[in-house]
Formats: structure tokens, C-alpha cells, sequence
């Protein structure tokens, strides 16, 4: 044991090892964070408590604490993956705090949903959508793209602003264009739902068995940002139509909550499929009613272009 002490009493004395320890020391110390947290404890950190939790401050300096450093979820650096550090005083010292990052949040939240609700699993290239990689040599695409983009950038300051309809023909890149939006909002810490609704449809219907329906439109109904994908491609019951995707409307429209649609049909269209139910009944009052909270929780903005499924 003496013989340990010996040889690092022996290095740490060395010309080099100090070197290399004070610019280590002033590169921690030069961390803007770790300024703030020394200025905010200033009358507590002495000189020698400082470099007693040099060790500490050096973890946390090597650590992520913004989610833009870092690719993907399963690629943190930090020591806890998917939690960001934060420094606090505890006990007459430095210590180390670890709270869920905001990737990691979103990451839970939509685990959480999924297991809840089948219909949320949506193509994998519509989850990894950006408006990076939208292609934009189709001009008739342009409109519905700026009108996205215009949302996900004024939604910092009006979290209840109007939703889209997006409609057009098959293949334009609607539901791509969703996942373009989600993505956007998520990089803001803004949490997302998109529902594939013929799918959805179906769910609904076979919930009564495990009485999970409640649960499943509480998701839908409070989602901070909610997109309705292919709406009117389903075979539209009068009870889902009133009972569940009226509901959902009309607490969305009462909480100025983000909606979002997308459809082969517009307005007037959509409005003819919602009006005649499974059993061809004409019921055009509840229609309107329907069309009435849509109408009042998007802008339409059309979408054309080549079929990019072909």
C-alpha cells in the first residue's frame, strides 16, 4: 500500500500530470453552466470545496444536455441514456441531478400511446419524415408545404392556432407531409399524435371487449397536436360519427387544440360521406354538425402533384 501512495503522490507531482490537470481545470471552469452554477454559489464554494468536486463538475462538462447533440435516443453519450444532467448543492457539495430530456419524454409518451392504441403505428419512412427531405420540384406541392411550415413556426407563440386539411389525390405526399410536421414539433418539445383513421375506426369498434375506449379517446381527445390521416376512407358508422369523432372534435374545438387532416375529399365531399351512414340512412343535420368543427379547426389547403406510390 505504501508503495501505491508512493508512486501516485510521485505522479501527481510530476510537471506533465499537473499540466494536463489545470488545463482540464480551466476547460470545466470555461463551461458556461458550470459559471452559472458556481456565480449562483458563490458563497458556499471555497477554493478547496471547489477542487474536491472537480471530479463531479468534469462528469457533468462530458455529458450531453441538449438533445440536438445527439443522433438518436439509443445513441446518448450520457451516462443515464435519454436523461440530462443538472448540477445541484447538495450536502456542502456538487452533485449531480438526472431528469428525462425532452427526446426521451416524447420517446415515453409514444410508447405509452402505442401500446394503448394500435392505429398509431404509421410507415416508417412517414415517422422519419423532414421537411429536409420533402421534394419540392412539384409545384403544386408548395402551397400545402408552406402552409406546414408556417404552422410549426408560429405554434412557439400560438400554441392554438388552426389546424390544415390537407386533401388531394392518392400518392402526393399528404401523410408524408404530417410526418414532416410531427418531426418539426417534436424538435420544439411539442408532443404529436398521428392516428391512421380507417384503422382507428376498426379499434374503436373492438374496444368494447376490453372496455379500453374511454382510455383510448382520452389519448386522442387531449393530444397537444392531433393528425386525423385519411379521413373518409372508411366506412363511417352514425355512431362513430357522432359519438366518437364528434366527441373528439368538440372538446378539441372547446381547448383550441391543433387539428389535423388529411383526405382524398374535400369539404363538400367530405361532407356528402359523412352524411349517409353504413345502412345508407341520409342524416345531412349530423353532417353539418361534424363538418361545422372541422371547418372550424383547419384552413383547407389542397395538394396535387405526380403519384409517388407508382
Amino acid at each position: 500500500m505504501k508503495k501505491i501512495d508512493k508512486t501516485l503522490n510521485k505522479l501527481t507531482k510530476s510537471p506533465d500530470f499537473q499540466a494536463r490537470y489545470e488545463s482540464m481545470r480551466q476547460e470545466i471552469l470555461r463551461d458556461p453552466a458550470v459559471q452559472q452554477f458556481l456565480q449562483e454559489h458563490q458563497q458556499e464554494l471555497t477554493p478547496d470545496v471547489l477542487n474536491r468536486n472537480l471530479m463531479k463538475l468534469y462528469e457533468y462538462k462530458t455529458q450531453s444536455i441538449s438533445c440536438d447533440q445527439c443522433p438518436s435516443l439509443g445513441e446518448c453519450v450520457n451516462v443515464m441514456k435519454g436523461f440530462e444532467p443538472k448540477l445541484v448543492w447538495r450536502r456542502g457539495g456538487i452533485d449531480i441531478d438526472y431528469h428525462r430530456c425532452p427526446r426521451k419524454i416524447r420517446d415515453d409518451e409514444q410508447r405509452k400511446n402505442e401500446k394503448l392504441i394500435s392505429s398509431l403505428y404509421v410507415p416508417k419512412d412517414i415517422l422519419d419524415a423532414k421537411f429536409t427531405n420533402l421534394d419540392l420540384g412539384d409545384q403544386d406541392r408548395w402551397k400545402a408545404i408552406e402552409a406546414a411550415q408556417s404552422f410549426t413556426e408560429a405554434y412557439a407563440e400560438n400554441s392554438h392556432a388552426k389546424g390544415l386539411y390537407i386533401y388531394g389525390p392518392f400518392g402526393v405526399g399528404k401523410s408524408y407531409l404530417l410526418g414532416a410536421i410531427a418531426n418539426d414539433l417534436a424538435e420544439a418539445g411539442v408532443s404529436s399524435l398521428i392516428v391512421y383513421f380507417p384503422e382507428f375506426v376498426r379499434e374503436i369498434k373492438q374496444s368494447f371487449s376490453d372496455h379500453s375506449m374511454n382510455s383510448k379517446l382520452d389519448v386522442v381527445k387531449k393530444a397537444p397536436v392531433l393528425m386525423i390521416d385519411d379521413i373518409g376512407a372508411e366506412a363511417m358508422s352514425s355512431w362513430m360519427r357522432d359519438e366518437i369523432l364528434g366527441t373528439i372534435l368538440q372538446f378539441r374545438m372547446l381547448e383550441n387544440l391543433p387539428t389535423f387532416f388529411t383526405s382524398n375529399f374535400g369539404y363538400t365531399e367530405l361532407e356528402h360521406h359523412l352524411t349517409y351512414s353504413q345502412r345508407g340512412e341520409k342524416e345531412e343535420m349530423k353532417a353539418k354538425r361534424v363538418m361545422e368543427r372541422i371547418r372550424y379547426l383547419t384552413v383547407p389547403v389542397g395538394m396535387q402533384g405526380k403519384n409517388r406510390r407508382k
